[in-house]
Order: structure tokens, then sequence, then C-alpha cells
């Protein structure tokens, strides 16, 4: 038997420009590529037709088929890390094992187990940096600590990418003939696996110029097409951050910084884990006391609070798996400040529903809205949802796109009055805060 590298694929479903495929293309090995559906993460879905999923599964496919045209394959397997790579290992002389840096705590844990197991082995296990541009310790305060302000962070990134090597892509297409030569394996279906196939199609990974071009004037109106509807590809890797880097910093540097706070989030998981455990970023947040009454969560969770803009994002969320950004802040905001619900419910919410799901962004997001996070502004802040549909959507168009029984009998009475509810959270995080 020939020995072998073996490259998986987590969170960067792309052959191109990808650090660690690179790395195990030119180990002087053939590298046959696998992907895990795990079920560690799979079995905690409540919804067996969770588009990402599906997502994952159609992208896999085209992996498939751009490695047969190689004359290669992918091996995915469905089932636990730790049942998988035993039996791996024990079917091919494995060299060493290739992979990419995943932050989340869960992923730590996991790639350490592998590590362990492999080593016994007499089997590496190799990771690199893929998903950002810079992580962990690269960018730091001239005291050497890590910042908790995105501003200052974004100047020290920015001043570090002028060094273009940051920002280089990998050339793996150079190395393609190293894919290890083999017939084609078939994959699990999702019915295999519990799942079933989702209506809808998912948002196009070409970069249309035009829009991040004129993404700073446009980006906060929901009605219109201002965003580049590319998080998920960068949350599944399907697009280079690196590609997508160099672009921005040609055509806009408002569309660079939204791709910053993704490092930046990712830095503050690396230095604050305890934000992992379910903890707020500033820990005196923790005293508040929320309300957390159920019918009204519901009602949020439904778009049905009688709040237009509040009602549109939510039910657009729960029919396509995304909501503008915007309109992100402004529905978090509601359930924080107006019901007084914690942040960690909406959270998770967001997380079985958002295409885009990312726990660093997600949660950092989510902290912001409730001021118990790495933000500058102050916790009264409170955002008060027909300003901003004023601001932002004052024809009415994306409310009445998602909400059609607008100024009918059926929609509802808004849940709280904004000017009882603004100063009701005031009072409450006061006295938690002077507590």
């Amino acid at each position: 038997m020939s020995k072998i590298s073996i490259f998986w694929f987590r969170r960067d479903l792309r052959l191109n420009d990808n650090a660690g495929l690179f790395h195990a293309l030119k180990s002087g090995y053939p590298v046959l590529p696998i992907f895990i559906f795990d079920k560690n993460i799979l079995d905690k879905l409540e919804d067996k037709k969770d588009k990402r999923v599906q997502f994952i599964h159609n992208t896999l496919s085209e992996i498939q088929s751009e490695l047969a045209k190689m004359g290669s394959t992918i091996l995915v397997k469905y089932g636990t890390p730790s049942e998988i790579f035993p039996s791996l290992l024990n079917e091919y002389d494995v060299s060493a094992i290739y992979t990419n840096h995943d932050y989340e705590s869960y992923a730590f844990n996991r790639d350490n187990e592998v590590r362990e197991y492999a080593m016994t082995e007499g089997v590496e296990l190799h990771t690199y940096k893929d998903q950002a541009i810079f992580e962990k310790d690269e960018v730091l305060s001239g005291a050497g600590t890590p910042y908790t302000v995105f501003t200052p962070y974004s100047r020290k990134w920015k001043e570090k990418a002028t060094d273009v090597s940051f920002l280089e892509s990998y050339p793996n297409e150079e190395y393609f003939d190293n894919f290890l030569k083999t017939e084609n394996i078939e994959m699990p279906s999702l019915e295999d696996m519990g799942f079933q196939k989702t209506a809808g199609t998912f948002p196009s990974k070409t970069v249309r110029e035009n829009i991040v071009k004129n993404y700073a004037e446009k980006r906060d109106f929901p009605a219109i097409e201002g965003t580049t509807r590319l998080s998920v590809h960068l949350r599944f890797g399907t697009l280079s951050i690196r590609e997508l880097a160099r672009k921005a910093q040609g055509l806009s540097e408002t569309w660079l910084n939204e791709l910053i706070w993704r490092d930046f989030y990712f830095n503050i998981l690396h230095h604050f884990p305890h934000i992992s455990q379910g903890n707020a970023f500033r820990k005196e947040y923790d005293k508040i006391e929320w309300r957390n009454n159920e019918t009204e969560f519901k009602k949020w969770c439904d778009g049905k609070t009688g709040y237009p803009i509040v009602d549109a994002g939510m039910r657009e969320l729960n029919t396509t798996g995304f909501m503008h950004n915007r309109v992100r802040m402004v529905v978090a905001s509601f359930l924080t400040k107006h019901l007084l619900i914690d942040w960690r419910w909406g959270e998770a919410y967001f997380a079985k529903k958002l295409l885009d799901f990312d726990f660093s962004a997600n949660n950092g997001g989510w902290q912001w809205a409730s001021g118990s996070g790495c933000d500058a502004a102050p916790y009264f802040r409170v955002f008060n949802p027909r300003l901003q549909t004023e601001k932002f959507d004052k024809q009415l168009e994306y409310i009445k796109k998602w909400v059609p029984e607008l100024n009918s009998f059926d929609y509802p009475q808004p849940i709280v009055d904004h000017d009882f509810a603004r100063k009701r959270v005031l009072d409450v995080y006061q006295k938690a805060l002077k507590g």
C-alpha cells in the first residue's frame, strides 16, 4: 500500500486558494480529500430540512465533479471524527493529515482529540490559517494586548495588510496532479443522514463589483440589492477571504471593514473564550434581570410583534435563512431592549435559522445589540423601529414584501409601547450595572 496524505475539508469548501490543501498537495504524497458530516453537529439540528446541510451537500457534489475531471474524488463520510479517523488510518497508509484552523470551542476540542489519536498512530495533524487574514496574536495593540474595540483594531489590521503577502492566493492549481488517482466514491445522500432536500436557491458566489463599489451608499436599505449576499460563501469557505479582501481594497473601504469585522470577532473569541460558555463579554451584564416572557418571544420569532420592520425581518429570516444586516440590528435591539429578553435567546434562534450562521459574528452582533459586548457605545442606545423604518424603508417596500397584511385588521397591535419600553430597559440596566 502506498503512502498518502489526507486533506480534511471543513469550513473551506473549495479547491483553489486553500491553505491547508496547498500544503497537502505539496507534501510529496498523493492527496485524498475527505469531508465528515459530523453527527455531533448534525444531531443537534432540529430542522431536518436545514438549508445549511443542503448547501454543504451541493458544494461537495460540485467539488466531487471537479475532482472527477482530474481522475480523483472526495471521500465523504457520515459519523463522528473520533470514529472515522481510526477506520481511515486502518484502511490507508497515511503520512499526515492536513486541515485548516477552526476557531470555535467544539472544533478546537475535536481537533485536539483527532491530533492526539493520530499521534498514537505516528501520524501528524497539520493545521493552517485559511478563513481569516489575521488571527490569534497577529493584530495586537502597541502594549501587546488584544483589541476590544473595532476601530483601532481595523487601523492596525490595515497597516499590517500593506504587506501584500498576507493577501496573496495559494497557487493550488499548479499541484492538482497530486490528488490521489481513484474511482468515484459515492457520497451519502441527505436522506441517508436523516435530512430532506430543501426548496429554493442559494446566493451566487459571483462578486458583483457594482454592488461593492456602491456598498457604502446602499448597504443600509433592505428593499434594494445593496449587499453582496456573500456571507454564506464566507461561512463555508466556498470563496477565499484573501481574494475578497484584495477586491475590497480596490473598490470599497466600507466593504473591506465588513470583512475585517469577521477577523475582529475571531480575535475576540480567541482571546476571551468565556463568551463561548454563554457569558457576556462584559461580565457585569450577566446581572441584568431579563423578563424572558415566552409568549412575547414566540411573537418575535414568528414576526407578529406589531412592529412592521421587526416582523418583516423575522419573516425574511424564517423563509429564506437570510436577514439584511441593518434589520438584524433592529430586531436584536427590539428583543433585548423593548422586550427585555435575554440576548442568548435571540442568539440561539439566529443560530438555528441563519444560513450564514457563524458563532463569533453572531455572538458579537447579539452582544453589541444588548450592550454587553466589545463596543465603545453605551448601553442606552435603543433603536426606535419607527425611525429606522423612516430612514431605511421609507416607501415600505421591504416591509410590504414580508408583511402583506400591513394596515389590515389581521395585523397585530404593537406588543409594547416604544417610549414605555425604552424607559423600562434603562431602569433595569441601571439597576443591574450600579448594583
